[in-house]
């Protein structure tokens, strides 16, 4: 199983999806990391995309222009079937699930417990940490 974990560093987990530089994609196979790798994810918040410029009326990451840097964001991570971090966005977080990819907001910091976590069905998904 391959999953993505928002990161920085490749070795923690990020506490905010959007901001995250990086995934570090892990395939999981018998409770075990077998690969890894590390993937650049697109990010607003650091491009220099004037993204208040943008938003919709309503909630925030919600609407068309937000679902389309959300898609982005997915693209990166299409061949894994979560992704996980330490919190995210409400608008965010249903648009990976549309994509195919279950998002997961953890309390876990270490990467590689995470995604073991996560393939073994303990990890705990903390939706009421969405904002």
């Amino acid at each position: 199983m391959k999953i993505a974990i928002a990161t920085d560093d490749g070795r923690t987990v990020s506490h905010h999806f959007g901001r995250a530089a990086y995934y570090s994609v892990l395939t999981v196979e018998d409770g075990a990391v077998v690969a890894r790798e590390m993937r650049p994810k697109f990010s607003p918040h650091g491009s220099g995309i004037e993204v208040h410029e943008e938003r919709e009326a309503g909630p925030h990451g919600v609407g068309p222009a937000s679902d389309a840097r959300h898609d982005q964001m997915a693209a990166a991570i299409a061949d894994c079937s979560a992704v996980i971090c330490g919190g995210m966005g409400k608008g965010a977080y249903d648009r990976l699930a549309a994509n195919g990819i279950r998002p997961v907001v953890t309390d876990l910091q270490d990467v590689d417990e995470a995604a073991i976590e996560c393939a073994t069905g303990r990890i705990v998904d903390h939706a009421e940490r969405l904002h």
